[in-house]
């Protein structure tokens, strides 16, 4: 019994369910990362993102939008983008203000940084309710919908002091509820119409097996790497015939051998033809040289020793006990080179 370690391994793969053909959401979002290093210092970067894809960066300095791909402007107009890029421009200035005036009320330890997420998502091309996040040091801190902010279960008491400032701004909570449920949706529809020859096309993945390092004695670590495709979704399984692999990706103990392995790559871009790689066992070539010459080269010096030492008739051992100690080397020699051959297959 071959004890048999899985794991999969893949690029911007998400857990995808191949029998659900349900459409995934489409999310749009502005991030704000501030860096508070002391009183006086911060930094700000920004972005902005559709799905996994940037569609547009940020000049700190300026405030301007960078347009990363030909369609990034989506059909807003020009006034509209310079607009949008003011507005954003004035909260990266306002917000880490608010962080810094209340750091010791909320206990804040420089160096932290604080999150924001903003954005809004599409199911069906129907807009749901818009989002607007905030995390301090990567850890979620409060969230606004529906004209009003929550604390997250996690920030504890900082949160909820957050949400209560928060909640006093009343003109600025409604500025962020017209972005996230108005503005936001609409842009979001135009982008995806400009974009949408750039946004459907079709990347075949690339994918390839691989012998992992070994995860301990008598352990084999199978890989199978998938890259190189667009869009996002992804099913990767690894398959003994017709039966999934369950749990591959944290690693199965599976019995028997490798015979019969293969990994399954489904992909849009696959035209309903599902890609399969069938795992190949491959016995070392060192070990196979070591197992035939060994012994070869044992009983050559074993006959050079005689032919260099002659021995009188009674030294010479019968022919049957020269061939048995000889067979039980030979067998003995073999035996632990198959058990290498076992453990390193």
């Amino acid at each position: 019994m071959l004890l048999l370690q899985l794991v999969l391994f893949t690029v911007l793969v998400p857990d995808v369910d191949s029998d659900n053909d349900s459409p995934e959401p489409i999310s749009f979002r502005t991030i704000l990362t501030t860096s508070f290093y002391n009183r006086s210092w911060t930094e700000n970067q920004g972005s902005i993102w559709l799905d996994e894809l940037q569609t547009h960066g940020w000049d700190s300095k300026t405030g301007a939008f960078i347009f990363l791909r030909p369609w990034s402007k989506g059909n807003f107009s020009t006034e509209e983008l310079v607009e949008c890029g003011k507005s954003f421009h004035t909260f990266s200035v306002r917000f880490p203000l608010v962080f810094q005036d209340h750091v010791s009320q909320w206990e804040l330890e420089y160096l932290f940084q604080v999150q924001m997420a903003k954005g809004c998502e599409l199911y069906n091309r129907e807009p749901s309710v818009g989002f607007m996040n905030i995390a301090y040091q990567e850890s979620d801190l409060v969230s606004f919908q529906n004209m009003s902010w929550w604390p997250s279960p996690k920030g504890g008491r900082r949160a909820q002091q957050v949400c209560t400032l928060f909640s006093q701004y009343h003109v600025v909570n409604l500025r962020i509820q017209v972005n996230i449920n108005n503005i936001c949706p609409r842009f979001l529809l135009g982008l995806l119409d400009a974009g949408k020859a750039d946004l459907q096309r079709q990347v075949r993945p690339e994918a390839w097996l691989s012998r992992g390092p070994s995860p301990g004695p008598g352990c084999l670590l199978l890989v199978c790497h998938v890259s190189g495709f667009y869009p996002k979704p992804v099913w990767v399984m690894w398959m003994r015939g017709e039966q999934k692999q369950q749990g591959a990706q944290q690693g199965d103990i599976l019995p028997h051998e490798t015979a019969g392995l293969s990994c399954q790559v489904r992909h849009s871009s696959l035209g309903g033809q599902d890609m399969v790689l069938y795992w190949k066992q491959h016995r070392p070539m060192g070990l196979v040289f070591l197992v035939v010459m060994v012994p070869l080269v044992l009983l050559a010096g074993l006959a050079l020793w005689l032919w260099k030492h002659p021995s009188s008739p009674q030294d010479i051992p019968k022919p049957s006990s020269i061939g048995m100690d000889l067979q039980v080397s030979a067998c003995n020699f073999y035996f632990s080179a198959q058990q290498s051959v076992v453990n390193l297959s």
